[in-house]
């Protein structure tokens, strides 16, 4: 696989494959809860950011969809 180097946004309408190595920062857009999309094995692995907390409290949490539900960062469940 070749290395490129990009200097501004990268997008992909076939996702990528291999390793990603990031050398800088990963800036996410925060969304709440409820626009979350179902999990499903089609985004397994993706990470979001919510600004909800799942709960309505206004607290910033990273959630990852295991294919099957959206759990937290630190594997607890999405309430």
């Amino acid at each position: 696989m070749a290395t490129t180097t990009f200097s501004g946004p990268v997008v992909s309408t076939n996702g990528f494959s291999g390793d990603v190595t990031v050398t800088d920062f990963v800036k996410l857009t925060a969304i709440a809860t409820a626009s979350l999309p179902a999990a499903a094995a089609g985004n397994a692995g993706q990470v979001r950011l919510i600004n909800d907390n799942g709960a309505g409290d206004n607290e910033y949490c990273l959630v990852i969809s295991t294919g099957a539900a959206w759990v937290t960062a630190v594997g607890a469940a999405l309430s």
